[in-house]
């Protein structure tokens, strides 16, 4: 079983028009409402696809009725811990050329005593060599450390543990070592204090990373796919998407991937083929739908052991 921790989940709601014309009324073509944040996005995927998952999550308020009932919906197994704050809801503005435009709510503040739940809730029936992820942004009350925290409880315990997030509770996690971590470009960038614009730039990053006890780092790169940097080298897969529809949640899909490629045993170049995959297909539905098997049959991924370095990476 693969757990998936999200500190700061949220109601999504994405709604699709013709052209978002700012400081205009506009008609919804259509709209749709998931149950989100990047670890439930993670452990929806993974159930979609038959993998064995459970999403840890606070929820509270008329916000978090709504999540609740959502979630429960998907089939993928939970873990709700109660907070007094209203869970978020997030919108997504999407139109045709796939160009998405996320309003994301802060979250409600986490007291202490809901913190030492949430982190009870995930690490309680871990067991040595499953995987734990971290995933997403913390709501406000939550130290910084928290990652860091759940990267070393749960190392103590023999589990491999993987981060998928940003700003100081990134970088915190990132200095307690975990065994995975997936940043997209930006967020690598900021981390290592410089713009990363061409392929070899994120692969030298990573493996200043990887030199540092970091077994993989999976950076996600966008249309350019993803590269996955290890102490045998780096491998870059990639795939073409002419008929995007929706990027929210697609990294979150090729987190899930990648985990369930490595908790099979695939070899760490055919678990970031099979990230990679689940990300593409993710980016061809709408809003945070995650794909099924049947979304996979005609995407093909290329893979090569040898990037080029020179590759500018688009903005």
């Amino acid at each position: 079983m693969i757990v998936a921790l999200t500190p700061n989940p949220s109601v999504d709601r994405a709604v699709t028009v013709e052209m978002l014309d700012r400081g205009q009324v506009l008609r919804a073509d259509s709209s749709r409402v998931d149950p989100g944040g990047k670890g439930v996005n993670v452990g929806r995927a993974l159930a979609s696809m038959g993998g064995d998952a459970l999403v840890v999550v606070p929820s509270g308020g008329p916000e978090g009725a709504l999540f609740d009932v959502l979630l429960s919906r998907t089939g993928v197994a939970s873990r709700i811990v109660p907070i007094a704050g209203s869970t978020r809801m997030n919108v997504s503005v999407l139109e045709p050329d796939g160009t998405t435009t996320k309003l994301n709510e802060a979250g409600p503040t986490l007291e202490p005593a809901d913190i030492d739940a949430l982190l009870d809730a995930a690490l309680g029936d871990l067991v040595a060599g499953a995987w734990i992820a971290g995933c997403g942004s913390l709501p406000p009350g939550a130290p910084d450390s928290l990652y860091a925290t759940l990267v070393r409880e749960a190392r103590a315990r023999g589990a491999r543990v993987a981060i998928d997030s940003s700003g100081p509770a990134f970088a915190a996690a990132v200095a307690a070592v975990p065994t995975l971590i997936k940043p997209n470009r930006e967020e690598l960038a900021e981390l290592m204090g410089r713009p990363l614009n061409t392929l070899g730039a994120v692969i030298d990053s990573a493996a200043e990373l990887v030199e540092r006890g970091i077994e993989l780092v999976a950076v996600s790169l966008g249309r350019d796919g993803a590269v996955l940097v290890s102490v045998e080298g780096a491998v870059h897969a990639r795939t073409v998407i002419s008929d995007p529809v929706s990027t929210v949640g697609a990294g979150d899909c090729m987190l899930a991937g990648l985990l369930h490629g490595l908790d099979g045993g695939e070899a760490p170049a055919g678990a970031l083929s099979m990230g990679v995959c689940w990300g593409a297909a993710a980016v061809r539905l709408p809003g945070t739908e995650v794909p099924g098997p049947a979304d996979l049959l005609d995407l093909e991924v290329t893979l090569t052991n040898d990037p080029q370095r020179e590759l500018p990476l688009d903005d």
